[in-house]
């Protein structure tokens, strides 16, 4: 089955919907195939360095907005291999006619989507079901040296949680404002 591709208002960020053949046996969602054409569109020859899961515990929780500081940084594709998750992309690309704008969509295990997060735009999420967990196809190698990000709560980017944020990690609370990007 094909992936289509969905744009968003911030350029190389991609929302793709992937169609999952269903039996008697159970299912089966291609998460990725470099070869098909809209995987090729979106990834191109970006090498897969890193794949990396997240399990979040409670609804609520926030994790993010993280990012990798150049000549680190690296594309994400993201997708919610089991329970719901709202996802967020924030634009931190300083020449972006999109900087410091935001995007986000529901990625679930039952909607079979993704999201294709491009070099320089920061990657958060709030956990909408309980046991929630990510599956992250990196293009880059982790940095811990190039780590950085967005507070979750800046008020210039005015991200709107769909639910009370109940879990956020104090190294994400004490993350810079937007300010310090520009």
């Amino acid at each position: 089955m094909s992936v289509e591709l969905l744009s968003t208002p911030i350029e190389g960020l991609w929302q793709l919907l992937s169609g999952t053949f269903s039996d008697n046996r159970g299912s089966f969602l291609n998460a990725f195939r470099h070869q098909e054409p809209g995987f090729q569109k979106v990834w191109g020859k970006r090498s897969i360095v890193q794949v990396n899961l997240s399990c979040s515990e409670h609804v609520g929780t926030v994790r993010g907005f993280h990012l990798q500081a150049p000549p680190y940084a690296e594309a994400k594709l993201v997708r919610c291999i089991r329970g719901r998750v709202w996802d967020v992309a924030v634009d931190l690309r300083c020449n972006s006619s999109t900087y410091g704008q935001w995007h986000a969509v529901e990625l679930s295990s039952v909607g079979g989507n993704a999201l294709m997060i491009p070099e320089g735009c920061a990657h958060g999420f709030q956990v909408l079901e309980s046991r929630s967990e990510l599956l992250y196809l990196h293009s880059g190698c982790w940095a811990p040296e190039a780590e950085t990000g967005v507070c979750w709560n800046d008020p210039t980017l005015a991200v709107n949680w769909p639910k009370p944020v109940t879990v956020v990690s104090d190294r994400d609370s004490a993350l810079p404002f937007l300010e310090a990007f520009s």
